[in-house]
């Protein structure tokens, strides 16, 4: 089995964030890798790793990265293949990670989530692979629809709260 997605942290200090996105690849039965990868700590590793990615059979990067948050751009700039950035909330409640992924300079985007975002990372990059495959697809069309089953409940749960000047 020969990973399509790859999730690549700073640290495995963003594991426990990092792992939403590892779940939901998990659940759609995406294979995927899993690195701990420093833009400043193993720059020489990060190049190796983003020049060699496609190569590798990878499809899509998820990469993480708090404080100076140079991760994600340096990956993009050495790869044509998309990178969608999760920004760790790991200092300033994470307002300098997300504006260091979010502001890349023109030719060299990341697709960025919210702080601590990694499940929607995981369902972004399933949704980029959905677009080439009928599987994916099929399973991504149940998952999205099981969001709407789960609001519809809610909202028949909510029919039961009593308040006095509650009209519905």
């Amino acid at each position: 089995m020969k990973p399509l997605v790859s999730i690549i942290m700073g640290s495995t200090s963003d594991l426990p964030v990092m792992d939403k996105a590892a779940k939901i690849l998990d659940e759609f039965e995406i294979p995927f890798e899993i690195n701990a990868l420093s833009a400043h700590r193993t720059p020489e590793a990060v190049e190796k790793f983003a020049k060699n990615a496609k190569e590798n059979g990878i499809k899509v990067i998820i990469a993480a990265a708090g404080m100076a948050a140079h991760l994600p751009g340096v990956i993009a700039s050495m790869t044509t293949l998309p990178v969608i950035g999760v920004p760790i909330n790991a200092s300033l409640d994470g307002m300098d990670a997300l504006l260091a992924i979010v502001q890349m300079p023109p030719g060299i985007p990341v697709a960025t989530v919210g702080i601590n975002g990694a499940q929607n990372a995981g369902i972004l990059a399933i949704q980029i692979l959905a677009s080439g495959d009928t599987n994916i697809q099929i399973k991504l069309d149940a998952f999205k629809n099981s969001l709407k089953d789960k609001i519809v409940a809610a909202n028949e749960e909510l029919k039961s709260v009593k308040y006095k000047f509650k009209t519905n």
